[in-house]
C-alpha cells in the first residue's frame, strides 16, 4: 500500500517576490537614482510614476491568500501580499503553508527604454534579491536575471549573481534585441521572452561562452514563462494566452536540443519554469520520431535522440499538473519539480499540502518526495 508521508522537506521550485516600486532608488547606481520609479498614493489606488507615465499599481501577481472571486487587478501597495517584498512576512507565510525552502523569481528589470538604466536595473534587482534572501539564507534561495543582448554582459551578470549567492540565472526564452533598438519593444517583456523574431539563436556559437561560464560556475539556467507574452491586463486574451505561454516553452528547449547545445555542454542544466510538465513526454517523443526521420536531410549534428538530452539536461516546474505526475516515468518527463507559484494568482497558498496530497495520490513516497523537494534541492543546490 502506498502511504502519503508529507513530513519530507518541501522545496518550492518556483515562488516569487514583488519588490516595492520604490526600492529602485536604493539599489540603482547613484547617477541613475533620480530616474527611478516613484510610488504615489491616489484616491482610488496607488500609482507608479515612471518616465512620464502614471499607471495604476498592478496587483495580479500578489493575490496569494485571496479567493478567485476577490482578485483585483489594481489597488494599493498595502493590498499586496506582504511576503512578496518583506522577508519576515514571507517566512511566516512559508511556515503557514508548510514550505521549507522557496526558490524566488520575479521583480526585475525595469520597463524602461533607457538602455543604461535598463542594463543597470538587472544588477540592481539581483542585489535587492540577494539582500532579501540573506534574511533566512537556509530557506530563501534567489534566481538572478541576466540580459541576453550581449554575451559578455550576460556572463558578467551571471558571475555577479554567483558571487552574491544566487542559485540560478533566468534568461529570456529567445535572444534579446540589441540594446540600440530597445525602444522598439516592451523592455520588461524582453527580459522574459526576448525577441521571438530574432535571427540570433541560442544554438549559435555566439552564446557558447555563456553556456561554458554556466557550467564552470555550476550555475543552472532557467526560462520562466517566456515562450509567449501574456496580455495580463486584457481579459479577452488573458486565459488563452496563459495556456499558450506553457506550450510555447517547448520552442527554446527544442532549439537548444536540436542545436546541440547540450551535446557541446553536457553539464549544462536548463529548467522550464511555471510551464507545467504534462506536455514534456509528448514533446520528447515527438522530437525523437521526427528527428529519426528527418535528421539526414537537415544534417543534424546530434549523436543521440532528443529525449536523451531532455532526460539528462532539461527540468521543469509545475503547480497543479496531475497528468505530468502520472507521466513521470516516460522519456523526457522525469525531471519535474513541484511549485506553489506564491503569491501569484495561480498559487496553491495557503493550501499547498492539500494540493500535494491530491496531486500525489497513489504515488510512491520516494517519487513524491523527489518531486516536492529532492530534485529542486539538487538542481538549485540548496
Amino acid at each position: 500500500m502506498t502511504s502519503q508521508n508529507l513530513s519530507a522537506p518541501i522545496v518550492d521550485a518556483d515562488a516569487h517576490v514583488n519588490p516595492s516600486a520604490d526600492m529602485w532608488v536604493d539599489y540603482l547606481p547613484a547617477p541613475l537614482r533620480e530616474l527611478a520609479p516613484k510610488l504615489e498614493h491616489g484616491e482610488d489606488c496607488d500609482y507608479v510614476v515612471f518616465e512620464g507615465n502614471r499607471r495604476k499599481l498592478n496587483l495580479i501577481s500578489a493575490q496569494g491568500g485571496r479567493a478567485g472571486k476577490d482578485f483585483k487587478m489594481h489597488g494599493r501597495a498595502s493590498d499586496a501580499r506582504a511576503g512578496g517584498w518583506m522577508p519576515a512576512a514571507r517566512i511566516n507565510d512559508m511556515d503557514e503553508d508548510g514550505i521549507d525552502t522557496a526558490i524566488l523569481f520575479g521583480g526585475g528589470p525595469l520597463g524602461t527604454s533607457n538602455s543604461e538604466l535598463y542594463n543597470a536595473s538587472f544588477t540592481a534587482y539581483n542585489r535587492w534579491l540577494a539582500d532579501f534572501c540573506q534574511h533566512a539564507p537556509q530557506r530563501l534561495a534567489g534566481v538572478g536575471y541576466a540580459p541576453m543582448h550581449d554575451v559578455s554582459d550576460a556572463v558578467a551578470v551571471m558571475r555577479d549573481c554567483a558571487a552574491r549567492g544566487l542559485k540560478a540565472v533566468n534568461i529570456p526564452a529567445f535572444p534579446m534585441t540589441k540594446m540600440a533598438s530597445l525602444n522598439g519593444g516592451d523592455p520588461r517583456m524582453q527580459a522574459l521572452t526576448g525577441d521571438t523574431n530574432s535571427e540570433r539563436s541560442y544554438a549559435d556559437p555566439e552564446f557558447d561562452p555563456f553556456w561554458k561560464a554556466a557550467c564552470d560556475l555550476g550555475m543552472p539556467i532557467t526560462i520562466h514563462l517566456g515562450g509567449r507574452a501574456v496580455r495580463f491586463t486584457e481579459p479577452k486574451f488573458f486565459l488563452s494566452d496563459l495556456l499558450m505561454s506553457k506550450f510555447g516553452m517547448g520552442e527554446p528547449i527544442a532549439i537548444m536540443i536540436y542545436g546541440a547545445v547540450f551535446q557541446r555542454f553536457p553539464e549544462l542544466k536548463l529548467a522550464s519554469v511555471e510551464s507545467g510538465v504534462g506536455w514534456f513526454a509528448f514533446a520528447a517523443n515527438y522530437m525523437d520520431e521526427t528527428w529519426n526521420k528527418q535528421r539526414y536531410w537537415v544534417k543534424s549534428p546530434l549523436e543521440h535522440e532528443p529525449s536523451y538530452f531532455w532526460d539528462r539536461n532539461i527540468y521543469g516546474s509545475f503547480i497543479h499538473d496531475r497528468a505530468g505526475v502520472l507521466m513521470r516515468e516516460l522519456p523526457g518527463a522525469g525531471n519535474i519539480m513541484w511549485s506553489s507559484d506564491y503569491p501569484h494568482s495561480e498559487t496553491t497558498f495557503p493550501h499547498s499540502k492539500d494540493m500535494i496530497a491530491k496531486l500525489f495520490k497513489g504515488v510512491p513516497d520516494d517519487d513524491k518526495n523527489m518531486i516536492i523537494g529532492g530534485r529542486a534541492k539538487a538542481f538549485y543546490r540548496v
